[in-house]
């Protein structure tokens, strides 16, 4: 599966857009974390354990995005957009979301390498 922030792949062409697709996760961080991070905001540098859960949502949202596109028959999304949202103390909301899209290859072009 292809995904691109881009409105358009190089090389390929649009064949069907499907629709919008989208994954989300919430999470939370544990509390032992949340006092680290207090505990790390009183003498600065990075709140290590909060990128982490971050990170992590971004795949899980990423996933669950590429699941839906694929139960529509895609084989790429383009435009791929991340988006945060804060749900309660202590929770995030991440959101993937673009559109679902069947690309081939641009009349005169070979298959692009795979990344």
């Amino acid at each position: 599966m292809m995904l691109v922030n881009t409105d358009a792949i190089p090389g390929k062409r649009v064949i069907r857009t499907l629709g919008i697709v989208k994954g989300n996760t919430v999470r939370a961080c544990h509390v032992g974390e949340d006092l680290l991070a207090f505990l790390k905001n009183l003498v600065g540098g990075e709140l290590g354990e909060y990128t982490e859960v971050i990170a992590q949502s971004r795949e899980q949202a990423l996933d669950r995005m590429v699941e839906e596109a694929r139960a529509l028959g895609a084989n790429a999304v383009v435009g791929v957009r991340f988006s945060t949202g804060y749900v309660a103390q202590g929770a995030a909301e991440i959101m993937a979301y673009g559109t679902a899209v069947f690309v081939e290859d641009a009349p005169g072009r070979g298959p692009e390498p795979e990344a």
